[in-house]
């Protein structure tokens, strides 16, 4: 079976080492720059830009990266994860979305997380409980 294009593109930013607010497959990113560029190797241009963020922008306040997901992905289903999902986490249920990645199978992901490179990783129970989305790139 050939991999679909995001899960493809996912991919190729294997290695990338993390980067806050960077999108630069090879040179650096993080998991939102992960997504971007990743939207920009099988979409074309983004249809936005993120402002500036700090590193805890999550932690109180609007559910930015949730309300993003919904201007410019279609909704997905949490309990049937397809390759090539975009997965939202929140780190306690009170808390706003924090940090997405690709699903590159049912029970795998790819992600960019602080202190590491973009890694293909299970998506174990720990992630299942704090997956607080799932949204699939538009036709």
């Amino acid at each position: 079976m050939t991999d679909s294009p995001i899960v493809a593109a996912a991919r190729d930013w294997i290695g990338t080492p993390y980067r806050h607010q960077a999108s630069l497959k090879g040179v650096g990113c993080d998991c939102l720059g992960l997504l971007r560029g990743v939207w920009r190797d099988v979409m074309g241009t983004e249809p936005e830009l993120p402002p500036p963020y700090a590193p805890d922008w999550a932690e109180a306040g609007a559910d930015t990266l949730l309300a993003a997901a919904r201007r410019h992905l279609a909704p997905g289903d949490m309990d049937s994860i397809r390759p090539g999902d975009v997965l939202l986490f929140r780190w306690r249920g009170h808390l706003p979305v924090k940090h997405c990645a690709i699903a590159t199978a049912c029970d795998a992901m790819v992600h960019a997380h602080d202190g590491a490179c973009v890694a293909e990783v299970a998506f174990r129970p720990w992630w299942r409980r704090h997956l607080a989305g799932a949204f699939r790139f538009p036709d």
